[in-house]
């Protein structure tokens, strides 16, 4: 089963705190800080279900690093079950980054200040799918 999303901008949530992207505080081990520090070093390297696998494998405690084969064992494990997509991301919720999803599924981080992401959110771009990302607050 394919979980990624292929030339979509996952926008901002209605709700978003911020009017302009910053760069998530916790030193590297909150999930905004893991997926922050992965899409900024690898822009348009990876898909959702890399960041979401790369995120709870980084963040597990005494795991150290597996070998190719337990890589490959425990992402399947991990995706055996039902998982959040990155509409859920506190990067799109809470930090103000869009997530820009490339027609390989490939992700880069757009910030909503940015002329880009005010164009592809405004519908400017065509073939260009917008999703919002989850609100935090119930209505």
């Amino acid at each position: 089963m394919d979980l990624n999303y292929y030339d979509t901008l996952i926008a901002v949530a209605e709700d978003c705190p911020v009017d302009r992207a910053v760069v998530p505080p916790g030193g590297g081990k909150t999930v905004a800080a893991v997926q922050f520090a992965m899409l900024a070093e690898n822009p348009g390297a990876l898909t959702q279900e890399d960041v979401l696998f790369e995120t709870w494998l980084r963040r597990q405690e005494g795991l150290g690093e597996p070998s190719g084969a337990e890589r490959a064992e425990l992402r399947e494990r991990f995706f055996a079950g039902p998982r959040a997509c990155l509409r859920a991301s506190p990067l799109p919720k809470r930090y103000g980054w869009g997530l820009l999803f490339d027609a390989r599924g490939r992700i880069t981080l757009c910030p909503v200040e940015s002329e880009e992401y005010r164009r592809i959110a405004g519908g400017s771009v065509p073939g260009v799918t917008v999703r919002r990302a989850m609100r935090s607050a119930r209505r």
